[in-house]
């Protein structure tokens, strides 16, 4: 799972509301707990401040970020298809796959491409799943992790600065492929981001971190 960068964390509304210096102690207060209010923090004074200020005060502070108010109690639709890419090295090789958010069933898997990114690998897995979707006349939302991708599948285009060379040739033609699929296609089921500071990893995840 991916944990937030920050060290002490303000529980204002939880199951034991006070200062925590772990995230995992800090979830188990706030998580399935309706109106949870929380915010990290780089360091334990200003965790302090915070959290003698009190929830209102803080967040009428001009000064203060915004507070994290996360519906903790939200659940990821069971009927979906999840999405997710894998790469070694930045850029290096990568792979994508999409499966049942359920079940975890795989329903499709690509081929190891070298020399691509991992938000490519993102980008081809949520249009992949598009077609998938048009060719079977399904209608199930799409889960991603990856905010790029869901912005470049947005914008019709991906807008990877990876240069195209001998070894990923084949790689760009299945950009512009899918590039011309939404140009050409309507997006008709919802493209969802997978709330993995809530929910763990995405069920698409190849579990390599």
């Amino acid at each position: 799972m991916t944990k937030p960068k920050n060290k002490f964390y303000v529980v204002w509304q939880g199951r034991h509301p006070g200062i925590y210096d772990d995230w995992d102690l800090c979830k188990k207060e706030i998580v399935g707990f309706n109106g949870a209010s929380f915010k990290g923090f780089p360091d334990l004074p200003s965790a302090e401040t915070a959290y003698k200020m009190g929830y209102e005060s803080f967040k009428n502070s001009t000064s203060s970020a915004k507070i994290e108010q996360m519906d903790l109690t939200e659940k990821p639709q069971k009927q979906a298809i999840a999405v997710d890419a894998a790469c070694s090295g930045n850029p290096g090789k990568m792979e994508y796959r999409g499966v049942l958010t359920e079940t975890g069933q795989e329903l499709f898997h690509s081929p190891v491409f070298e020399q691509a990114t991992n938000n490519i690998g993102e980008f081809l897995a949520i249009v992949h799943a598009l077609a998938l979707e048009k060719k079977n006349g399904w209608t199930l939302p799409i889960y991603s992790d990856s905010v790029n991708a869901q912005i470049w599948v947005r914008q019709k285009k991906c807008k990877t600065k990876l240069q195209p060379n001998s070894k990923n040739e084949y790689l760009f033609q299945l950009i512009g492929r899918a590039e011309n699929w939404l140009n050409t296609n309507t997006i008709e089921v919802p493209i969802l981001k997978w709330k993995t500071e809530i929910w763990g990893e995405i069920p698409a995840d190849f579990g390599r971190k």
